[in-house]
């Protein structure tokens, strides 16, 4: 999808009982993608496969939330995020996230695992929304942005080492 798709503000929502599932090699280029994620995404699986998975990243996903995931699966560790996402028309979606690696018979990793599940809406009106926004205003506010990573990069590290958690820690108890 190209970047240029607007945003529409139109939210989707999909159901409780559905999982939108993902599967990419290291590179983060789909490799499976099941009929939820299609459906909600509004793509056919032919546009999904072999593109990278940042095809549906919405705007407004602070660039410092993904880097924490990115470091976080090559590490061989899972991640749960809330994450919004952006379907082809340009209307959004907002997901709890839970990304593993894929390994092999011998351990290595292969690719990765992504299962989104609703998120709690009081969680994401209350924390994440208004976190997500300042986070992406500090990327903003730099005219170079490997500094408005490193900055929005601290304010995690900041709001972690206040509540003395890890990220995954911090996303459970919310």
């Amino acid at each position: 999808m190209p970047r240029e798709v607007s945003v529409t503000g139109v939210e989707r929502f999909f159901d409780e009982n559905e999982i939108i599932v993902s599967k990419t090699d290291l590179k983060g280029h789909l490799t499976y993608c099941n009929d939820v994620f299609l459906t909600i995404a509004g793509f056919t699986e032919q546009e999904c496969l072999g593109k990278p998975h940042s095809m549906i990243r919405h705007p407004d996903m602070p660039r410092c939330v993904f880097k924490l995931l990115w470091d976080t699966v090559q590490d061989g560790r899972e991640i749960f995020a809330y994450v919004i996402n952006r379907s082809k028309n340009g209307d959004h979606y907002w997901v709890q996230a839970h990304v593993t690696p894929s390994r092999d018979g011998s351990g290595n990793i292969v690719g990765y695992h992504s299962n989104r599940r609703v998120p709690d809406r009081k969680i994401l009106e209350g924390t994440i929304i208004p976190l997500y926004k300042d986070l992406l205003a500090e990327e903003q506010r730099h005219q170079n942005r490997k500094s408005g990573l490193e900055a929005s990069t601290g304010l995690v590290g900041d709001l972690l080492a206040k509540n003395n958690k890890q990220y995954d820690e911090f996303v459970a108890t919310l």
